[in-house]
């Protein structure tokens, strides 16, 4: 998880006040202590080690009773006990304290709930006895519908709507279900007793250590006692639930809960989680500390997944999958988070972040895991190339600004640096490094420093030295390389997609190769120009061949042979080539001399130094050209994310060239296309599956005629029968494009079809591939109909944002005014969760000027709110890029004539 961070900012006192606090009995208000307002972080005076609680979830009327036992140690003389606590009732005479040590009762003298620091602060007479104590209290609270803290979220049961309970603590929420020390540094074991109606399943952390019927309509189930963990991963899940059940290797159970009838959903996901079990116990040389693994699709969920101990939680789609109705594309999502929320049982549960700065060595690792790994650093680039970006470790003052750190710099520039090290130290030395971390570690929390300095002892390299450069701080290097005089010149300085320079500097770990990758040198580059030693590499191959008259391999000749840096993109850096170098480079990729993962590489760097204006467009479309024949999926989803994202910036900058562009990047898919045609082959690979259905949509996209009116004839076969061959999953979304393109307010034939669709279906997939093909047509009328729809009660708040995927660029113009109109209405609903980042970017980024940016920046200076403050000068940034890049673009000399050409 998906996934908030902060670090010691100065501590501000804030003004006292007066609030209304429940004390004990014939106790009158008082004035709140103002020492321990306005802090990050709890004092550590009083520590948590055990809590033994007692839930009672009142499904029918969505409250909950709680009753809480805490075995805590007193370190430091106090009268005072600071705990977090936010929206709930604390039963103040309920409050007690007994020292294990004097065996003296302490009862606090006030109870006072700050609801804007969400802490609860106990005042006592008298300085607590030091040592070991038990705290004790009764709570009651709500089982909201913001999908975070102790929450409800609805099914059906034969038409009728019924409430499961759910929790998601992470990054802050524990609090909300419990009074509880809920930062990852207060670690502690727990004890669960849960009362449920019995036809109940009752789930948490660990096995049901005792069930017993408690009245004839309830029942009581008592669990394990847990290891030690953080407040964030304490589990509860209660509802009506079926499951399908495996076994690991060593006897673990690993069970998948699904709704009453969709346990057939699960079995892929079962598959992938006891393979994955097994393997990682074996990478990271400790098994999987927990006697069992649940997993659980619920039905209202505001993330992808969340990884707390032993009891998984996933939204339906990320976890679900329906051989019928989920596409390709579904499967590998299912197995990237199953295999991204178990990589978090060893990194970020055994052991886990001291602090949220240090949430990237949670979400880092466990997205590191994916091998189809280039694709996904693009995110990270993206983000990272930005003005607005922040460091991995990034300091944040209040707790609702965590959130907005559960982000590609987080996750996927985590992942990348770790790949880069990876490298760097080699594959068998990092993971040694890593047992030793976790052995020493488990258990406890541990900083960013600690690791590297398990790494450095493993490996003798200067870790440390190396990845600070790439965790302190913010953005990464762009590496120019020229030839002069048989020497590789390199200078590194910092990207920014605006253009201008910046101030920061790296240690880069740098490969490359001449002329063949047998040719592959590495160097470790500190400073801001260097000169690459290829005299080694030359020599060394001369001496190989003079010694072995009869070898073949002609040495490197820097004079001509191709040279490409980053050799399989493992480092998180962009290159730029002279012009002679790159000229070599599009004739390696013609002859097919560069591997898949490298091609990529040419062509990403070359698009992002174009945004940026270090290159015209026109080196970027000659580049293209040479990928006429590709057939890999991942430089293939390259080429057509870049072409969409050029076609927005000619089409605002040369509107009369956007037809040719067109069809000069319809020209360039079609070959691959057709390759694969409509129909699944039985022998093709997952990737050619996932690949067909991207391929036909981007030509839908850019207005290929013969593949729009296909799909539109497949779209009606799939009408009048369900099962028809003709529109399997993996072209589904084509058509429902397709057609969604052609509607306008005086036929909206095709869109109430698709709205039919999604009402007849209880497929999480195939409901959100509906939703987010809705807002896709370019009449302004339609597109603000479909907005309405993400608001009606016919969609859950998890699946608003997938209406916002769909939006066109002839669509932003009313997808901004209806934000605007509605902002009150969506901030109500979503400004609670993480969700309501992804309106903003969503719509923001569809804009490309700087006009539309300054009343983007009025708006959300007239509109702030706690926890956007982040995406939304991201987002204005990005319009304020592109808009740069439109005027750049239309002063471009010859470009309409060169697009022209292409098109023809």
């Amino acid at each position: 998880m998906a996934t908030r961070v902060a670090a010691a900012a100065g501590l501000a006192v804030i003004t006292s006040y007066l609030i209304a606090a429940r004390l004990r009995k014939n106790s009158k208000a008082v004035k709140l202590t103002t020492a321990f307002q306005g802090k990050i972080r709890l004092p550590t005076s009083v520590t948590p080690s055990r809590y033994d609680l007692e839930l009672t979830p009142k499904l029918d009327i969505c409250k909950f009773d709680g009753k809480m036992t805490v075995s805590l140690r007193i370190v430091e003389d106090t009268k005072y006990i600071v705990l977090n606590a936010a929206d709930l009732t604390i039963t103040d005479k309920s409050v007690w304290l007994r020292s294990n040590t004097s065996r003296q009762m302490f009862w606090p003298k006030s109870v006072e709930l700050h609801p804007e620091d969400e802490i609860l602060v106990l005042a006592f007479e008298e300085n607590l006895s030091l040592g070991e104590a038990v705290l004790s209290m009764e709570f009651q609270g709500t089982l909201n519908d913001q999908m975070r803290g102790f929450y409800r979220s609805s099914y059906k049961i034969n038409g009728e709507t019924r409430n499961m309970a759910v929790t998601q603590f992470e990054p802050a929420d524990a609090r909300r279900c419990f009074p509880c020390w809920d930062e990852p540094s207060f670690k502690a074991t727990f004890k669960m007793t849960l009362h449920v109606p019995v036809d109940r399943v009752a789930l948490s952390n660990m096995p049901i250590a005792e069930e017993t019927r408690s009245s004839p309509k309830m029942k009581t189930i008592k669990f394990e006692e847990s290891p030690r963990m953080s407040t964030y991963l304490v589990a509860i899940v209660v509802g009506e639930l079926e499951y399908i059940e495996g076994h690991t290797p060593d006897g673990r159970s690993v069970r998948v809960y699904t709704e009453v009838g969709k346990t057939h959903q699960g079995k892929f996901a079962l598959d992938v989680a006891l393979r994955t079990l097994p393997f990682y116990a074996k990478y990271f040389g400790t098994e999987y500390p927990l006697p069992k693994l649940d997993m659980v699709a619920i039905p209202d969920f505001a993330a992808g997944a969340m990884e707390n101990y032993g009891l998984v939680t996933y939204r339906e789609a990320a976890l679900l999958f329906d051989e019928k109705v989920s596409a390709a594309a579904n499967k590998q999502r299912v197995a990237v988070v199953v295999a991204h929320e178990l990589a978090h049982q060893w990194f970020g549960n055994l052991v886990t972040m001291e602090w949220w700065t240090h949430l990237w060595l949670n979400e880092g690792f466990a997205t590191w895991i994916w091998t189809q790994f280039v694709e996904q650093t693009v995110d990270a680039f993206r983000l990272d190339g930005l003005v607005e970006s922040h460091p991995i470790e990034v300091e944040v003052g209040h707790v609702r600004e965590i959130d907005e750190i559960f982000d590609a710099i987080s996750y996927k520039k985590g992942a990348a640096i770790i790949r880069m090290l990876q490298t760097y130290l080699g594959a068998d030395t990092f993971q040694r490094g890593l047992v030793s971390y976790i052995k020493r570690y488990e258990y406890k929390n541990a900083r960013t420093e600690d690791l590297w300095s398990v790494l450095s002892e493993e490996s003798g390299a200067p870790v440390k030295e190396l990845m600070d450069s790439w965790t302190k701080q913010q953005g990464y290097p762009v590496v120019s390389v020229q030839l002069k005089s048989e020497a590789l010149v390199i200078e590194q300085s910092q990207y920014l997609f605006s253009g201008h320079g910046g101030d920061g500097e790296w240690v880069v770990p740098v490969t490359y190769c001449v002329g063949a990758y047998k040719n592959k040198m590495s160097e470790l580059v500190r400073l801001k120009t260097s000169v690459l030693s290829t005299h080694k590499l030359i020599h060394d191959k001369q001496a190989n061949s003079d010694s072995d008259m009869t070898s073949q391999d002609s040495s490197p000749d820097l004079s001509k042979d191709w040279i490409k840096l980053n050799v399989g993109q493992t480092g998180f850096y962009r290159v730029k080539y002279d012009d002679e170098l790159a000229l070599r480079l599009r004739s390696a990729i013609s002859a097919g001399s560069l591997e898949a993962t490298d091609r990529f590489g040419v062509l990403d760097d070359t698009y992002a130094l174009c945004i940026a204006r270090k290159q015209p467009l026109s080196v970027l479309l000659s580049l293209m050209e040479v990928y006429r024949s590709e057939t890999d999926y991942t430089v293939l989803m390259c080429m057509t994310n870049v072409s969409y994202r050029i076609l927005k910036v000619v089409g605002d900058a040369i509107p009369s060239a956007a037809k040719d562009l067109k069809h000069f990047v319809s020209n360039l898919l079609l070959p691959s296309a057709e390759r694969l045609g409509w129909e699944a082959r039985p022998d093709e690979g997952h990737l050619d599956s996932m690949l067909r259905g991207e391929l036909l949509s981007a030509l839908v996209f850019f207005g290929h005629e013969d593949t729009i009116n296909e799909a539109k004839r497949r779209f009606e076969a799939f009408l009048k029968d369900r099962e028809s061959p003709l529109l399997p999953a993996d072209t589904r979304k084509v058509a429902y494009t397709a057609v969604m393109q052609s509607v306008k307010s005086s036929d909206k034939t095709g869109y109430e079809s698709l709205l039919k669709i999604y009402r007849e279906t209880d497929v999480s997939q195939e409901r959100t591939r509906v939703l987010s093909t809705l807002g896709a047509s370019c009449d302004p009328a339609i597109v603000s109909e479909a907005l309405d729809f993400l608001l009606s009660p016919e969609v859950r708040n998890q699946d608003a944002i997938w209406v916002l995927a769909g939006i066109s660029g002839e669509g932003r113009d009313a997808a901004w005014s209806w934000l605007k109109e509605n902002w009150k209405t969506v901030w109500n609903r979503f400004g609670e969760s993480v969700l309501i980042t992804r309106f903003i970017s969503s719509i923001v980024s569809l804009f490309s000027s700087d006009d539309k940016a300054d009343e983007i920046k009025d708006f959300f200076n007239a509109n702030s709110a706690p926890g956007i403050d982040r995406t939304v000068g991201q987002s204005i940034e990005r319009v304020r890029i592109t808009s740069e890049w439109v005027k750049y673009v239309q002063k471009e000399e010859g470009i309409v004539e060169k697009i022209k050409q292409l098109g023809g």
